[in-house]
């Protein structure tokens, strides 16, 4: 029964975010809102929310922040290359090292 409902948790969280991403371009708060009902969700139901989903939230102020919207990424450069990614709202930067390439 628990493994149901986590798995219908789930579903329901992904499908959440996709209404989330999909009206982040004409009512903003709408957005919000959905992403905050897939949080809370996920946390009801102690479900947890895949890393591509993950990814739209900022770390330290917790607010959604869709690619281009609510952030900005950039490509860092350096020996360790790194994803960049700037919360619009707290100025929070989240930084993802890349694999390095294998070979010469």
């Amino acid at each position: 029964m628990k493994r149901r409902l986590r798995a219908a948790a789930l579903s329901r969280m992904e499908y959440m975010m996709n209404l989330a991403v999909a009206a982040y371009g004409s009512d903003r708060r709408l957005a919000g809102r959905y992403a905050a009902l897939a949080r809370r969700m996920g946390t009801r139901h102690r479900v947890r929310m895949p890393g591509r989903l993950r990814m739209l939230f900022c770390r330290r102020c917790k607010s959604f922040m869709p690619p281009g919207g609510g952030s900005r990424t950039r490509l860092g450069g350096g020996p360790p290359r790194a994803i960049r990614t700037t919360c619009l709202l707290c100025g929070h930067v989240h930084r993802r090292v890349m694999a390095a390439p294998d070979g010469p």
